[in-house]
């Protein structure tokens, strides 16, 4: 079994590639298999943000792995203007809906009530197979809430330190 704990810079080379979907690029904890078909376990830091495409991990015995964004189905969506794509994210952010954003669209996991929701709103929804990955959020790291005194987890919001005066 190739096992994982690190991330590491871009290389030049690489020894093999895991293609993986959004949900498993999230997960700190894995066993998959490489494109060729190696066992995998990954063992990455708990807390980090997602594994992004073209990422690189270093196994246990030196072996430099590429990450690879498997395509999967999304819902593309655009708008006729600027305000109706602003207004179409506003709902799918109001209902946390992590969103892939692009120049004039955005992009989502497929699902039938939301694809409902964008028309109704007017927006052009089509459906796609691709690589999915949405933003990391403004606060950056993975889900977790706070734990004061934690060290883990004790850290200032990146944007904004909420009450702080100056």
């Amino acid at each position: 079994m190739l096992v994982i704990h690190n991330r590491i810079d871009a290389q030049p080379h690489w020894d093999a590639e895991l293609e993986l979907s959004f949900e498993a690029r999230s997960k700190s904890r894995l066993r998959c298999f490489s494109r060729t078909g190696e066992d995998v376990g990954l063992f990455l830091e708990r807390g980090q943000p997602a594994l992004h495409d073209g990422e690189y991990l270093q196994a246990e015995d030196g072996r430099i792995v590429r990450v690879l964004a498997r395509p999967e189905p999304l819902l593309h969506v655009t708008c006729a203007n600027p305000f109706e794509l602003m207004r179409a994210a506003y709902h799918l952010g109001n209902r946390h809906v992590a969103l892939q954003l692009g120049d004039g669209w955005l992009r989502l996991p497929d699902d039938y009530v939301l694809k409902a929701m964008l028309e109704q709103l007017g927006a052009t929804v089509t459906l796609i197979e691709a690589p999915y990955q949405p933003e990391q959020g403004a606060y950056g790291g993975g889900h977790h809430h706070s734990h004061a005194g934690d060290a883990e987890f004790s850290y200032a919001p990146r944007l904004h330190q909420f009450g702080a005066r100056k």
